[in-house]
């Protein structure tokens, strides 16, 4: 065959494989997703996560610049972990936008959290959702049989602090040495270089939000908690009883755990060489506080470096209703320069 004849031949076969490579890759994209500030940054996102950080679009600057915010009462619902956001934001949108009115809305039953809050989005109780952990796959498809399509929109970073006693000393733990202390597999601070003195860890129900609820998936790999553990209906109850028990442990997200002063927030690590501190510089010393004050450790947060992080979503419905319109501009708001510098002052990570 001539070199003319074998020129098309050639470029076909130059499209078959740039085709099927460029599929590929779209099918790898779609279906893997992956998030790095979804959950946890020792792990992986669900495949079905989609929206990661690194793809948001450009934000306004001020609330006022953000385009099609709706007029109505919205009512929204979902994670405790997003309270201070909502203090901080919420009555400022008001003030820029007086006929975009919010509501919040508990749960008939049962304590609010991330999963109450989707459940309550796809029962049409709320126009949209706020979740301090990722779509799962069961919830993707939930939606799915009802007819509608979710979407999780990132806005913000959390970092999650474990704390103990103020008394005990120990340089930090690592993420499979937290897991064995919940699962009852280590139930004395001896065997991680403290004390002879028994653990008591604490932990609020799995149901009681996304922050136990990703806890448990990731760090006890779906794992029941150990015996000794000793469940707590709120953070505040448990940072009481933390104060109180010498060898006690308990997890929450950073800003309800690092500047507080009669517990202690340690170092956590993806191996014992790689101890990360929650809190920036060196501890406070707890005759010193509240003078002065543990700070987050905003930069290993956003980083990835502290290896307890997540992202913080507002979930969406995509019906094409007014409802889908509110949810995506109150995550515009929060995206602004403005609604990030408001995500700030919360002590929580922007994500921009």
């Amino acid at each position: 065959m001539s070199q003319k004849s074998e020129t098309p031949a050639l470029f076909l076969a130059f499209l078959i494989t740039a085709g099927l490579l460029g599929g590929g890759a779209w099918w790898l994209t779609q279906k893997v997703g992956i998030n790095p500030g979804a959950i946890f940054s020792s792990n992986s996102a669900p495949s079905s996560s989609p929206n990661s950080v690194n793809q948001l679009p450009p934000g306004a600057k001020e609330f006022s610049q953000v385009q099609n915010v709706p007029e109505g009462l919205f009512s929204y619902g979902g994670s405790t972990t997003w309270a201070p956001i909502r203090g901080q934001v919420d009555p400022v949108i008001e003030k820029a936008w007086p006929n975009f009115r919010l509501r919040y809305v508990d749960p008939v039953s049962g304590p609010p959290g991330s999963a109450a809050g989707i459940r309550m989005l796809m029962r049409d109780e709320l126009a949209f959702a706020q979740s301090s952990r990722p779509l799962t796959d069961q919830e993707y498809q939930q939606a799915e049989q009802r007819g509608m399509k979710l979407k999780q929109i990132p806005v913000a970073i959390d970092g999650l602090a474990v704390a103990v006693n103020p008394g005990l000393n120990i340089p930090g733990l690592t993420l499979e040495q937290l897991g064995a202390i919940y699962t009852g597999q280590i139930t004395n601070w001896r065997s991680l270089g403290g004390p002879n003195l028994p653990i008591q860890p604490l932990t609020r129900p799995i149901t009681a939000g996304g922050t136990v609820e990703l806890f448990s998936e990731q760090i006890l790999q779906q794992k029941p908690f150990g015996p000794n553990v000793q469940l707590v209906p709120t953070t505040t109850e448990a940072l009481r009883k933390l104060a109180a028990s010498p060898g006690g442990i308990y997890f929450a997200s950073a800003p309800e755990v690092v500047e507080q002063c009669t517990i202690k927030p340690i170092a956590i690590g993806r191996t014992a060489n790689e101890l990360v501190a929650p809190y920036q510089g060196a501890l406070v010393p707890a005759d010193q506080c509240p003078a002065q004050r543990n700070q987050l450790n905003t930069a290993a947060f956003q980083t990835g470096k502290y290896p307890l992080t997540r992202s913080l979503f507002v979930v969406v419905k995509q019906n094409g209703q007014p409802e889908e319109q509110a949810g995506e501009a109150y995550a515009n708001l929060l995206l602004s320069a403005q609604g990030q510098k408001l995500i700030a002052k919360a002590r929580f990570v922007p994500v921009r």
